[in-house]
């Protein structure tokens, strides 16, 4: 009996007995690296140094293990090891030649993944002289038919052969590109990619956007195609394990010294003041946008339901305004102190986008292969989206799946899948007319959908409005900053603020007291009562507000390291709604709320006029054979208390959202 055999039959039979009980559904036996460190130090060295030969009388050995079932391990049943030793860990950037050939762990995200195809291991030839079979083994990217032989000794001629596919032995393959994490090497290193191949009952598991420790043998290759045959090989890795990770920010380590510290700020009872002090301090004011900011840092934990459903914990923030407002400094700030933070601007994304997309592999064999976008690159931290409403109208179509449900959906080339993006997102747009009109109603002044507005929770308006007293406080600040670039430091480092964040999304799950759920309810309340019930009256606020004011109470409670959502928490929540709807969710006209501002993108008395104006057209249309003439209009609607200036904004809008054409110059009618 070998090393191998006596180590499962003594240390790993159960184990062994449990995947015979379940086999072939299942067909790899895990062994923990550790254990075999114990078991035998020089047969673990082996593994690390000479992991092919190692793993193959690993699973030899498997496959003769004596079962009191009537299994029979086949050659698709695989000895995967984890949880290889912290100095066998390395980063795609810190590959070198002499990692070639071992067993290594590479931590990183999944960027991309083709879809999963039958490989040939080992394929079956027919010498067509002789009629001898014999079997050729088959590795690394390519097919090698060359330098075959006969291994009929009275025969040993080089062909001709015919390769029988039908007797070759096959096995379920996947091909991915895993990216090293932007948060591991600093924010002006450009993130190294590396090919891995994952094979048999592990092709399939991970997906774009997955944050993974993949172990596995480091291979070189030389590109196809390569007619200089240039001395230069490329490295890929054959998987061996991967390992998932389970926690959140499980990639940030944070010491006893570091909990201490994190533990001491939260005691001081001013930590909301702490994080507003040190997001973007070198920006002047803002301190309600850096309360809510520091809230969607931690946001709250998301909920699981009885039914399998789960409602959003991640918190959304748009930023509207004027430009030269520091919006887009304030978003790359986040992303720079977020654990998972990433930023894009514009139509600076990558190819597949805000979401995902299907695209033909250009450095392999032309697959088609699953291509993560901005969204499932930032799973579990911050997408902080700049220049927003300049996006492609494809991408933000997209957005309204991932920013409620989480989820981005990709069907494409045959493909099919749903990657998951469980982040908050931060945007910024600028208004349509450059500036911002306070008078005007906010869906018209920024190219988004009203549906896609209604999905953050807390939408802020930067105004640059000049001030005397405020302005000279701001050039103070912008000239003390540019010569005394130290005095506006941060009251938080920023490597301690990523491992608070970091500690409270892994550590702290608040629960709403009575007497917070009873603020934020009479809150609710109070807005939905405001009209008293009226018939035909605006709606000032619905449950997707109430949600949103749970989870900024949470939030509140997890930046504090509170295991209950308290009184202070509901008031901060309440305050920072209530701000934002006065900016935002007030009908310009009657100065009360109105959620249709947002969620319709016109408030209930526009909607009216809008009416008006509607039958106004259709009555004039029935009496001047279908069409409407621009005065008659202007003058009926003027009659009914629609002044010229808002009936031709209204005409203006009707024709842009296609319900109203101009079939002749000054006449309108319904398409």
């Amino acid at each position: 009996m070998n090393m191998w055999e006596e180590f499962l039959s003594d240390r790993y039979y159960p184990k062994v007995l449990d995947l015979a009980e379940h086999f072939p559904d299942r067909r790899s036996l895990y062994v923990n690296f550790r254990d075999v460190e114990i078991f035998n130090p020089e047969m673990a060295d082996r593994i690390l140094e000479s992991p092919p030969q190692e793993l193959s009388d690993a699973q030899t050995a498997l496959r003769s293990v004596d079962l009191p079932l009537d299994v029979t391990f086949d050659e698709n049943t695989f000895l995967r090891i984890l949880n290889l030793p912290l100095t066998q860990r390395y980063r795609a950037s810190q590959l070198r030649a002499e990692h070639v050939g071992k067993l290594i762990a590479i931590e990183g995200m999944v960027r991309t993944a083709t879809e999963i195809r039958p490989k040939i291991v080992s394929a079956m030839y027919r010498c067509q002289r002789c009629g001898q079979e014999f079997f050729k083994s088959q590795s690394g990217f390519q097919f090698d038919d060359k330098n075959i032989r006969c291994d009929n000794d009275a025969c040993d001629r080089a062909g001709p052969f015919k390769l029988l596919l039908d007797q070759s032995r096959f096995i379920d393959a996947q091909r991915l590109r895993l990216q090293e994490s932007i948060e591991d090497i600093g924010a002006r290193s450009i993130p190294q990619i590396l090919e891995i191949e994952a094979e048999g009952d592990i092709a399939g598991t991970i997906n774009p956007g997955d944050r993974v420790i993949v172990n596995g043998i480091i291979t070189s290759y030389r590109k196809p195609g390569n007619i200089a045959l240039s001395n230069y090989f490329e490295l890929y890795m054959k998987v061996v394990s991967i390992e998932m990770e389970e926690q959140e920010y499980e990639e940030i380590d944070i010491s006893m010294q570091d909990q201490a510290e994190i533990l001491k700020l939260a005691q001081k009872g001013d930590v909301l003041a702490q994080f507003r002090q040190s997001i973007a301090p070198s920006i002047y004011g803002n301190d309600v946008i850096k309360e809510a900011l520091s809230l969607q840092l931690v946001s709250s934990p998301e909920v699981k339901n009885f039914d399998g459903t789960v409602n959003r914990g991640d918190i959304h923030v748009l930023l509207v305004g004027d430009p030269g407002v520091a919006k887009s400094q304030m978003l790359r700030y986040m992303a720079k102190i977020s654990p998972r933070g990433l930023y894009t601007s514009g139509k600076g994304t990558t190819s597949a986008g805000l979401t995902a997309t299907a695209v033909k592999d250009e450095h392999g064999d032309g697959r088609w292969t699953i291509e993560a976008g901005a969204l499932p690159l930032s799973d579990r931290g911050i997408c902080c989206i700049d220049e927003m409403d300049k996006m492609n109208e494809k991408d933000r179509e997209g957005l309204h799946e991932g920013m409620e449900q989480q989820t981005v959906s990709v069907s494409k080339a045959g493909i099919s899948a749903t990657l998951r993006c469980r982040c908050s997102v931060l945007a910024a747009a600028n208004p349509t007319a450059g500036r911002f009109d306070r008078a005007g109603i906010i869906a018209d002044q920024i190219n988004l959908l009203p549906t896609l507005l209604s999905r953050f929770d807390l939408i802020f308006i930067c105004l640059d409005v000049p001030d005397k007293d405020q302005d000279r406080e701001l050039a103070d600040h912008i000239l003390n900053v540019r010569t005394h670039p130290q005095s506006k430091a941060p009251v938080i480092e920023p490597a301690l603020l990523r491992k608070y964040i970091a500690y409270a999304r892994r550590n702290i799950f608040p629960e709403l007291s009575e007497e917070a759920g009873k603020e934020i309810k009479e809150f609710w309340l109070s807005l939905r009562g405001q009209y008293g019930g009226k018939p035909n009256q605006p709606i000032p606020t619905t449950a997707r507000q109430l949600e949103a004011l749970y989870r900024l109470a949470s939030a509140s409670a997890r930046l504090r390291l509170s295991a209950t959502i308290d009184g202070q928490d509901a008031k901060k929540a309440i305050d920072l709604t209530e701000y934002c709807m006065k900016q935002v969710g007030v009908d310009p006209e009657t100065g009360l709320f109105d959620v249709g501002v947002i969620d319709l993108g016109t408030p209930k008395t526009e909607s009216d006029k809008t009416l008006v104006v509607e039958r106004i057209i259709r009555e004039l249309g029935r009496q001047s054979q279908g069409k409407a003439a621009e005065e008659e209009i202007l003058a009926a609607a003027f009659q009914q208390g629609i002044d010229e200036d808002r009936a031709r904004n209204i005409i203006s809008r009707m024709r842009r959202d296609g319900r109203l054409v101009e079939p002749r110059n000054g006449f309108y009618s319904f398409p």
